[in-house]
């Protein structure tokens, strides 16, 4: 199971992260994911949204340069080392972690990780082979 994610990239200056969030606002798509990454010349802004082909269509629309890619979000125990046992898994297989971001939801006693891995395919099944509870679009959502 994985989920799109959207990236935009944002150059790094004043009041472009927040035309990028008001341009969504403006859409009605809900925000349920959020990560930044800066360079000192640009960014990028990686979200789980509500609806991927409408928050694209109205950020490029607002001139914005938008990819949408697959990402795996995982639960893991939201508690001290919860987190390793996840990557754990990936690392004895080599599976290489790209990325990641986390958040919590107070419909959850888990944290919830977003991960891109360089291989998505291999990631997935081998979370899957641990018992690792993937979480889809439709899942984010009651979260």
């Amino acid at each position: 199971m994985s989920v799109k994610q959207i990236s935009i990239f944002i150059e790094n200056k004043e009041g472009r992260i927040k035309k990028a969030i008001n341009t969504l606002s403006k859409a009605n798509i809900n925000i349920r994911a959020l990560s930044i990454a800066d360079t000192s010349k640009y960014g990028i802004l990686r979200l789980i949204v509500s609806d991927n082909k409408k928050a694209i269509k109205a950020l490029e629309n607002d001139g914005f340069i938008v990819k949408e890619n697959e990402v795996v979000i995982v639960e893991v125990p939201d508690e001290p080392n919860g987190l390793n046992s996840a990557l754990e898994i990936l690392d004895k297989e080599k599976i290489n972690v790209e990325y990641m971001y986390a958040f919590i939801s107070n419909k959850s006693d888990q944290a919830i990780v977003v991960m891109r891995f360089d291989n998505i395919e291999n990631g997935k099944s081998l979370l899957k082979a641990h018992n690792a509870k993937l979480l889809s679009s439709e899942d984010i959502k009651e979260l």
